[in-house]
């Protein structure tokens, strides 16, 4: 894409928001402000809406001539936003304004600052990062198809996300994942498993969670998938298998202590311990998933009901962000 001030031809910017989670008088005045001193055109508007939550104004806005959309909301909005975004010539740029906000925090983006976030969307530069598109083959036979950024996930993580009060998710952000979680550990259950990474034989496995990861970094600094790269062109892939109270200790050890603070020391990496059966991790272009019996699905933290199976590739480069010219 064209860096801002270098084109021959005036842009135009579309702001795509979730009127629940933004405050529009606050962004249109720091637009103005900002649209005028880039010298583009007037910038376009589109609400989304329980019935649409992004692909459709980001549709309306690509048609109406914007060459940037701005996403103002949740995980959910950027990831609609963006399965329309990535396949055009437009840019995505974020302002976040979610519970999660993780593509923001993957991307190392400013969190709750509106003026930089607008500014660094008409100043800023372009970054091509990966996407992921994916098939799912729904409980009663139907495939849908989707992209996502950040992770797809079968099991403890889509079971929790599914059992999270969203008025308590208001109230109190993503400190109401916890309760969720409790409630997901509670589920016995185990996911049947076969599947495939790119040219690789079928395996068949027993774990607690699958999680496809474009991104590694979740909220509070949890850093679960440590070699997941925005811009590397594979996922990386964790198999979940905990058996009883001592392998959840082992996982809780490797993602909250060395993958959140040990490698993150500059020789962290020295004090850390071996790998455990309990956590696999595992990398690959292309994953293909079938499942023994539905079990719930979720992408970028949003429930896509009950999946029998699903594929997910990896399109290196697919989506052009804003980024601040610092960076």
């Amino acid at each position: 894409m064209t860096e801002a001030g270098t084109s021959t031809r005036t842009q135009t910017a579309a702001v795509v928001y979730n009127p629940i989670k933004v405050d529009l008088e606050a962004i249109r005045a720091v637009v103005a402000t900002e649209e005028a001193a880039a010298g583009w055109a007037e910038t376009l508007w589109f609400e989304t809406s329980v019935e649409d939550p992004g692909q459709g104004a980001a549709r309306e806005a690509l048609e109406a001539g914007a060459t940037m959309v701005i996403a103002a909301g949740g995980d959910g909005t950027v990831r609609a936003i963006a399965e329309v975004v990535y396949p055009s010539d437009a840019t995505l740029a974020l302002l976040p304004s979610g519970t999660g906000n993780l593509l923001a925090r993957n991307l190392k983006l400013t969190l709750n600052d509106l003026q930089h976030s607008i500014h660094s969307a008409f100043s800023g530069t372009d970054r091509d990062i990966d996407i992921a598109e994916i098939d799912i083959r729904h409980e009663d036979g139907s495939m849908t198809s989707h992209a996502f950024l950040v992770m797809a996930g079968l099991g403890l993580d889509a079971k929790m996300l599914a059992n999270t009060d969203d008025e308590l998710k208001k109230k109190v952000g993503w400190l109401a994942y916890v309760s969720a979680f409790g409630k997901a550990l509670l589920d016995k259950n185990q996911l049947r498993v076969k599947y495939k990474l790119d040219d690789k034989r079928v395996r068949s496995i027993r774990a607690h969670t699958i999680i496809v990861g474009n991104t590694g970094a979740l909220q509070a600094n949890v850093l679960l998938l440590p070699e997941a790269v925005i811009d590397n062109g594979e996922f990386e892939i964790l198999l979940l298998r905990p058996e009883g109270l001592v392998s959840w200790v082992q996982i809780a050890v490797k993602i909250l202590w060395e993958n959140g603070v040990l490698r993150r020391l500059r020789f962290g990496d020295k004090l850390m311990t071996k790998e455990v059966d309990a956590l696999n991790y595992q990398k690959a272009k292309l994953v293909t998933v079938r499942l023994s019996r539905p079990e719930e699905i979720q992408l970028d933290g949003d429930g896509f009901g009950r999946a029998v199976a699903f594929r997910a590739r990896i399109v290196p480069g697919g989506l052009t962000v804003r980024v601040p010219a610092e960076e």
